[in-house]
């Protein structure tokens, strides 16, 4: 993806005055009462089935243009391969790790992997999952989206945004991005909604639109091979160990709520990949000659009138900083709360900590766009490096296995280290993965070896002490 772009979408003094409410919004949010030190990290504790549900869905999709992206080049399959998989995943999710998850009494990931396996094994868990969660790929899309309607360069534009989105999470925190994600959740479905509306209005999906439709664009796979297809599956394990996940749910009521808000939350995530996903073929149809990375942006200026015009652009930027926020706080929340807080012994409030995470957060993610300027590499590349590290410990630590710490670094590190090494082999050299096998795998292979024995081994039954009564 290129961080520089020519084509510029023209906005009516209507439309820019939505996106202005948008944003005024956002920042009335963020200052307009103080909160508890439990509201800044879990919103209190007590979010509701359709807050859970809002927070979630629409923190899901930032990187939409990616997905247009996608969809223009190979068709429905990225409802198989960004959609599908994460559905299984989230039920799984759902039926199996939140009925654990609220029985354990943690603030987060580094905190369950503390208290399961000890300091050392939190802390490196708090490292991986700062990288795992940076808002890089977000800030990018972000940077892109204002740079097509404001004259600038997208990476000032990006960082523009980052300080925008630290600024009104500065004070509130978590509590924040959950009143924010209910505004973006709106803004999101309501434009694609209006966009879709227009084409099924003026043009027939099985006679104008279905012709016009390369062959593979209607295939599954799209074309694409199943050693590709089926590395994104195991990198929608991701799913599992998403710090997100586990947030919402903890901040959930009871597990009750948790458990019904992710499976709505899945059916709201189809409803959208189906709103996305055929309105880019409808784009492809209609104008097979743009850019395929400003599709959507395109699409909204050729067809819709001013005021809806806004409306679209302004879900399409809600889509993206609803994920950037989130994402931006955990990813603070991880480096301060998890890692700084535990290693500094001057009393402060979490919150203090985890707004220098912000500051970290900033630095890593435009260290990684400048090394990997593309969205879905940013998301392939952190996906296999961190995932085979922390999904059998994280996975493990709400079961009842005995597994010692040191089993557990030695698991986390190396499958760590052999991810990076396998990968930067093929950064440096040029010269592809070696024997044309992916990170992921010999990195989850490792983390296999080194804990299945212990996971597998038998507990040592206690022999009954035999009782005398005198």
């Amino acid at each position: 993806m290129n961080t520089t772009s020519e084509i510029v979408i023209s906005l009516s003094p209507l439309d820019y005055g939505i996106l202005f409410i948008y944003l005024t919004m956002l920042f009335w949010l963020g200052f307009r009462k103080r909160v508890q030190e439990d509201d800044y990290l879990l919103a209190g504790r007590h979010l509701t089935v359709p807050l859970f549900v809002m927070t979630l869905v629409s923190t899901w999709y930032g990187g939409i243009l990616g997905v247009g992206e996608f969809t223009f080049k190979y068709g429905i399959s990225n409802w198989f391969v960004f959609g599908f998989p994460y559905y299984i995943f989230a039920l799984i999710f759902a039926l199996t790790i939140i009925p654990r998850l609220r029985k354990q009494n943690h603030s987060s990931l580094p905190d369950l992997l503390t208290q399961r396996y000890g300091k050392k094994t939190g802390y490196f868990t708090a490292f991986l999952v700062f990288i795992l969660i940076t808002p890089a790929p977000y800030l990018l899309i972000a940077g892109l989206l204002v740079a097509l309607i404001v004259p600038g360069n997208p990476t000032i534009w990006a960082v523009i945004v980052f300080f925008i989105t630290a600024f009104y999470l500065y004070k509130y925190g978590f509590k924040t991005v959950v009143q924010t994600d209910v505004v973006q959740f709106l803004f999101m479905f309501a434009g694609f909604a209006l966009l879709l509306g227009v084409f099924i209005k003026n043009y027939s999906f099985k006679t104008d639109i279905l012709p016009l439709l390369p062959e593979n664009h209607t295939k599954l796979t799209g074309g694409l091979p199943w050693t590709y297809i089926l590395s994104w599956f195991f990198i929608a394990l991701w799913t599992l160990v998403d710090p997100g996940f586990h947030q919402r749910c903890l901040a959930a009521k009871d597990s009750r709520t948790a458990q019904k808000g992710m499976i709505i939350s899945i059916f709201f995530w189809a409803i959208f990949d189906a709103l996305t996903l055929t309105t880019a073929l409808y784009g492809r149809a209609l104008m097979p000659h743009v850019d395929p990375l400003y599709l959507y942006p395109l699409l909204a200026e050729t067809f819709l009138p001013a005021g809806l015009l806004g409306i679209f652009y302004t879900g399409l930027l809600a889509t993206v900083m609803s994920t950037l926020d989130s994402y931006l706080f955990i990813s603070g929340q991880t480096l301060g709360y998890d890692l700084f807080s535990k290693c500094h012994s001057k009393g402060k409030e979490p919150r203090y900590y985890v707004r220098w995470g912000y500051f970290f957060t900033g630095i890593l993610s435009f260290l990684l766009i400048k090394v990997i300027p593309s969205v879905v590499d940013l998301w392939y590349t952190i996906g296999t490096l961190i995932i085979p590290a922390l999904l059998l410990p994280v996975l493990f630590a709400y079961g009842s296995q005995s597994i010692s710490s040191s089993r557990i670094l030695m698991s986390m590190g190396g499958a760590f280290l052999i991810s990076v090494g396998w990968f930067g082999y093929s950064f440096v050299t040029g010269n592809g993965y070696p024997f044309g096998i992916e990170p992921f795998y010999p990195g989850i292979c490792w983390s296999l070896i080194v804990l299945l024995p212990s996971v597998l081994k038998k507990p040592v039954e206690k022999k009954r002490e035999r009782s005398y009564t005198f």
